[in-house]
């Protein structure tokens, strides 16, 4: 009896959560396809004028738009079956891969996104215990974002290759640069997240600003912690794919939107800014199982 309330309760919970998503994934999908639509059917018009086609009816007009080699909006189908095309069909090392482009990608994504942890949690543990960091750093910190990522990441490239450091390091640091951002913002609010009843205490115990930061500000600063942490590895993604737009690189996500570029492939375009999306989105989802369970086993989560 108690296992079925319990089922019964959760069901409805499970609904509540995926209903919401499933539909407004529909609604995206029709407002996709009407888009395709109409951003193809001229194109499609001019190929019947030039082929002397006169009176074709309607429904074949719209499945002809939506099954062009080259359209200016590809329908979702075509996405989804150059997807499963390109990772189904194809070998992992095939360089017409998208999981062998996803993999360089990701691991360029990974390794920024732990050094810009990494930075901003140094960054932050600075700024709460100096102040003339807090004063001086901060400011910096938060200006360094107004450069657009677009006109750093090729300087960025061009001087790291002039010093002989090439290949996975250099984009690493475009990611590192979106990345750290987050963090620091979000750590610094977490580490002073603490009631000044509750540092007071640790005063009274006559607590080091090491045992303090370990035994109350560090703890209390998780939730925020993970919280950045979610932007900062999507935002890390994005650096990743930016950072191989200069370089001329042959391979990763940056790399098959910049081919598709070159050729006029608007469906490999969408393919790899799709596949970019859901990595991205499987990335956010293990920062939040990570979160839950460190919490919980924390005590701050039921």
């Amino acid at each position: 009896m108690g296992s079925g309330a319990a089922a019964g309760v959760a069901n409805p919970r499970l609904r509540d959560r995926i209903w919401p998503v499933v539909v407004i994934l529909l609604v995206l999908l029709v407002i996709w396809f009407v888009a395709a639509v109409g951003l193809n059917m001229p194109f499609q018009r001019d190929t019947y004028e030039r082929g002397n086609k006169e009176n074709v009816p309607f429904s074949q007009m719209v499945t002809d738009t939506l099954n062009q080699k080259r359209p200016v909006l590809p329908a979702p189908h075509q996405v989804i079956t150059e997807i499963y095309e390109t990772t189904v069909l194809k070998k992992v090392t095939s360089k017409r891969s998208l999981i062998f482009h996803s993999g360089i990608t990701l691991s360029t994504t990974l390794l920024g996104f732990i050094m810009g942890t990494i930075l901003g949690i140094v960054l932050a543990i600075g700024i709460v215990h100096n102040r003339a960091l807090d004063k001086s750093l901060m400011p910096w910190i938060i200006a360094s974002q107004t450069i657009p990522i677009l006109a750093i990441a090729p300087m960025v490239i061009v001087v790291l290759n002039s010093v002989g450091i090439q290949g996975l390091l250099p984009k690493a640091f475009i990611s590192t640069y979106l990345s750290f951002f987050p963090v620091a913002v979000g750590m610094v609010k977490g580490l002073r997240s603490p009631d000044t009843g509750h540092t007071d205490l640790m005063r009274t115990y006559n607590a080091s600003p090491a045992q303090t930061l370990w035994k109350l500000r560090l703890p209390s600063a998780m939730p925020y912690l993970f919280t950045s942490m979610k932007v900062a590895i999507a935002i890390s993604m994005v650096g990743a794919i930016v950072a191989e737009l200069p370089t001329g690189a042959v391979a990763g996500l940056g790399a098959r939107l910049l081919a598709g570029s070159y050729y006029g492939q608007t469906v490999q375009i969408w393919s790899a800014l799709i596949m970019a999306s859901l990595l991205a989105a499987s990335l956010v989802g293990l920062v939040s199982l990570a979160n839950h369970f460190v919490l919980k086993r924390m005590g701050m989560l039921a």
